[in-house]
């Protein structure tokens, strides 16, 4: 932690359809903190690229307390940001301002603590603030993410603290950010209550994951069941063949068969390619990967393939998906 005279300063930084719900979250528990210990123990400023207020995903508009050229001017004498903190929530993959990124670099060189929330991992990978540093963002930009940014350790816990870098998935994670935060500034104690104001049962650990476990999406209980699922899952950028998922399982490609039909109505082979073609459709949103390289990293060594599957499931071509037309419910599954 920064040693500063006064309250410990964070800067939220919001950039365009920032998630409104990972701000809050990580704003509330410091007011939290304030107002439990009654002491102004944490202050915090509201920033804009150029001091104007912005539009949330939800289409709130927020209105902040400086731009990133005069927040040290909101300070007062002595005092600087001890923490900044990059809102992101949508359409983080195509940011790029420069400003922003020199303004964070320079933040860093001073050592300012740098985190980001939700998809904001991409803004600080951008600025080449993660650079040897561990971090997370939320599960649906996780695989965009890691194509894009190869060497950068990426993972699927709720949050990461890697010396002056933190990450936070978003959601309710930011609100499991902060408590950590809380509780190495002044204590546990203070930590469980600021969670209890929020009906928060428990401070979560940095190394859980974001997303529920295999049998609550799925709705089943079935062992056979949530194994083969998991290895797809685990093996979308090289799709296993029925034989070797039922081998690898316990059971035989007959059985796989009939269990598929009777719990998820469809095929094995029709629910793999629906996962690999939703993994497809987060790439083509959450990247700038080229299409191509898309196909191949869910698995379709032909381009013609990709484009006919993909179209067959949500009504349109993936470059559509990635200009960013609207996209239509997924085409009904046809039995295979």
């Amino acid at each position: 932690m920064i040693a500063t005279q006064g309250p410990q300063t964070f800067g939220f930084l919001l950039v365009p359809k920032f998630a409104m719900m990972a701000f809050t979250s990580a704003v509330e528990p410091l007011r939290a903190a304030n107002l439990l210990s009654g002491k102004e123990l944490y202050d915090w400023r509201v920033i804009t690229r150029d001091g104007r207020p912005l539009p949330s995903s939800n289409r709130i508009r927020l209105m902040p307390d400086a731009s990133i050229e005069t927040v040290a001017d909101t300070m007062g004498p002595g005092r600087r940001l001890a923490s900044v903190v990059v809102c992101g929530g949508m359409d983080g993959q195509v940011y790029r301002d420069q400003a922003v990124f020199a303004w964070l670099r320079r933040l860093a060189r001073q050592g300012v603590r740098v985190g980001a929330l939700s998809d904001g991992s991409y803004i600080l990978a951008r600025a080449g603030l993660l650079d040897g540093h561990r971090c997370t963002i939320h599960w649906s930009c996780l695989p965009g993410f890691m194509e894009t940014f190869p060497d950068i350790e990426a993972s699927s816990e709720i949050y990461r603290i890697d010396r002056n870098r933190f990450t936070a998935s978003g959601g309710i994670a930011s609100l499991d950010l902060m408590l950590h935060m809380i509780e190495a500034d002044h204590g546990r104690d203070l930590a469980i209550a600021v969670a209890e104001q929020f009906l928060h049962e428990r401070i979560r650990s940095d190394l859980e994951r974001q997303r529920m476990p295999l049998r609550l999406r799925l709705g089943l209980s079935h062992p056979k069941i949530l194994e083969v699922v998991g290895q797809m899952e685990e093996h979308l950028e090289e799709p296993l063949s029925c034989v070797e998922l039922s081998g690898r399982s316990g059971i035989s490609t007959r059985q796989m068969e009939r269990l598929f039909r009777k719990y998820l109505k469809r095929t094995p082979q029709r629910y793999y390619l629906e996962l690999r073609l939703e993994r497809a459709q987060r790439l083509l949103t959450q990247s700038t990967l080229p299409v191509m390289e898309v196909a191949l990293a869910c698995g379709f060594v032909s381009p013609s393939h990709f484009a006919k599957c993909y179209r067959e499931q949500y009504n349109q071509v993936p470059k559509s998906t990635r200009l960013g037309a609207p996209r239509p419910a997924p085409a009904a599954a046809a039995a295979e």
